[in-house]
């Protein structure tokens, strides 16, 4: 048997059906013991690879206070240092720990809000 360019087999399987296409996928990957799932996608679409999608990556943040360590004076400082809360109001945000203490911030406020908690003696989480 001749040796076929790449070339050549791209013209050969244009003219195949989707069915017959298939079934040559199915002897491939019995015969060679592989799996030609993608390859046979972007043959069913004319030879073009669909764009790989990329993840979207999280840009709204919640600085959630799970726990307050043995510091609770400090964590108590930090938190009204990182909100507009009263004394009181902060007192109350670590007493109820766990709990979240700012809401829907950017990744860059997030990360250091999480640094001076953690600093003080806290445990915190992104979410």
């Amino acid at each position: 048997m001749a040796k076929l360019s790449g070339d050549d087999l791209i013209e050969a399987f244009k003219e195949l059906t989707l069915i017959e296409l298939s079934e040559f996928v199915k002897k491939f990957e019995e015969v060679f013991e592989v799996t030609a799932a993608a390859p046979v996608a972007a043959a069913a679409a004319g030879g073009t690879a669909a764009p790989v999608e990329e993840v979207e990556e999280k840009d709204s943040f919640d600085v959630v206070l799970e726990s307050i360590g043995d510091k609770k004076i400090q964590v108590i400082k930090e938190v009204r240092a990182l909100t507009s809360l009263g004394l009181g109001e902060a007192k109350a945000v670590v007493d109820n720990a766990p709990g979240v203490v700012l809401e829907g911030v950017n990744k860059e406020t997030a990360e250091k809000a999480k640094a001076q908690l953690e600093e003080a003696g806290a445990t915190v989480t992104l979410k």
